[in-house]
């Protein structure tokens, strides 16, 4: 019982029978007093008129009058009327009424009654005459409608029921929803298609699940391929450490180490670099950046890498302003960069191009190399993923650079794309420009 009273159903219902409860006594008081008053009111005016119209028929027509008049007056107001002097005997027929006469007196004006039907008496002004009306049904009351009030109260329970129904067994079923979800199943959802408040709120719901689930689902992913990815230079390095010990040529053994190290150092930079990507978008404080400036610092910084395997990097980037955070936009662009130049042939260009197109600007990075199967365009942006040509040690790479690309291009709210091209491959990174207010 108690969870029940805790239930925002049963409140409903509570309190939708208390405020009905309450109107229905309020209006049975109302109709009581007031009612009747009014009621009286208006009989009293009634009889008067009655009363006045048969004396004016016995005064003027005596006996055969009154009858003719009461008779009138029985086709209208159906029961029994008749009119009598002041010691009660009755003007047509001679009958005693003084016992009616003496009831009237003791209970006013209200009229004696006579079994269930109740009389109505009027005195005349003077007090020479005196009118009654038998009432041909039983007497008015407001416990009258009882059967109605009862039959108006069921209907409005029945729809009650519905409305906390209708408000109560959502809501039950998205708390199911939400305790399913809190204990691990992250494929719980609501899937609500109401329109009010409680489907937008089970939507909202819907929404942060499907983040959640796929949070969670990355980042278990990561793990994985972190743990799958530390395991071979963990183990090389194992091997190295005990050829340094027993191996003559140590010299060999420790650059073996250092190697290793490195790779493992450009692992964990990597990872690192991820870790801020994802990181909280409202912590980065966007700014308006010159795409040409940081394009050129970055051809600048690659082209002695480039150079190393004999390349070029060509950029050709006009005067474009465009809104974001100047750090983590270089380090995308510039994995895409270092990305084209490790797969780049001998004697070829980098080509590093920024268009404006609309409200946004458009850079791509088109090198000349083997390109990618069109079956992994789509996946060489996530974390680890690397196509079956490049998974050897000369490229030096982990699966990381356009990962780190995509998500902090998508934090800019722009978006990245590959194609390939005859011959190689071209990365096109689409940003809004920026406009007045577009940091806020």
């Amino acid at each position: 019982m108690n969870n029940f009273t805790k239930s925002i159903y049963a409140r409903i219902l509570l309190w939708v029978f208390a405020t009905l409860a309450v109107a229905l006594g309020l209006h049975i008081y109302i109709s009581n007093y007031y009612g009747s008053r009014a009621t009286r009111s208006l009989f009293d005016r009634l009889d008067a008129l009655q009363r006045d119209q048969a004396i004016e028929a016995y005064q003027a027509g005596g006996s055969a009058g009154l009858r003719d008049n009461l008779h009138k007056l029985g086709k209208y107001f159906p029961g029994e009327h008749f009119l009598s002097d002041a010691q009660g005997r009755d003007l047509i027929d001679g009958s005693d009424h003084a016992g009616l006469i003496a009831e009237a007196r003791e209970r006013g004006n209200g009229g004696p009654k006579r079994g269930s039907h109740l009389i109505f008496a009027k005195a005349s002004d003077d007090g020479r005459y005196w009118f009654f009306a038998t009432a041909s049904g039983p007497p008015f009351t407001p416990w009258s409608f009882l059967f109605y009030y009862v039959l108006v109260l069921g209907v409005v329970a029945v729809l009650c029921w519905v409305l906390a129904a209708y408000i109560g067994v959502p809501l039950r079923k998205l708390a199911r929803t939400v305790e399913r979800f809190g204990h691990g199943d992250l494929t719980a959802r609501a899937n609500f298609t109401r329109g009010d408040e409680i489907g937008q709120m089970a939507r909202a719901f819907d929404q942060m699940g499907e983040r959640i689930e796929t949070l969670l689902t990355a980042e278990r992913r990561l793990l994985r391929d972190i743990s799958h990815e530390l395991r071979s230079p963990l183990a090389r390095l194992s091997f190295a450490a005990e050829l340094l010990r027993t191996a003559d040529d140590r010299e060999a053994a420790a650059a073996r180490i250092r190697k290793e190290i490195a790779r493992l150092t450009v692992l964990v930079g990597s990872l690192l670099d991820m870790t801020r990507a994802e990181g909280d978008p409202e912590s980065r404080k966007f700014e308006p950046v010159a795409l040409a400036g940081l394009l050129e610092g970055i051809a600048h910084d690659c082209r002695i890498e480039a150079e190393a395997r004999q390349c070029r990097v060509d950029l050709a980037a006009g005067p474009i302003e465009i809104t974001g955070d100047p750090e983590l936009l270089r380090r995308a662009i510039e994995n895409v960069v270092r990305n084209a130049i490790r797969y780049a042939p001998e004697q070829s260009a980098i080509e590093i191009n920024a268009t404006a197109q609309r409200s946004s600007a458009v850079v791509t990075v088109r090198d000349r190399g083997p390109g990618v199967p069109e079956d992994s365009l789509a996946r060489i942006f996530t974390p680890f993923y690397r196509v079956d040509q490049s998974r050897d040690s000369s490229t030096g790479g982990v699966g990381l650079g356009l990962a780190i690309a995509s998500r902090a291009i998508s934090l800019h709210h722009g978006r990245i794309t590959a194609a390939n091209e005859q011959p190689g491959l071209r990365v096109t990174i689409e940003l809004p420009l920026w406009t007045p207010g577009a940091a806020a």
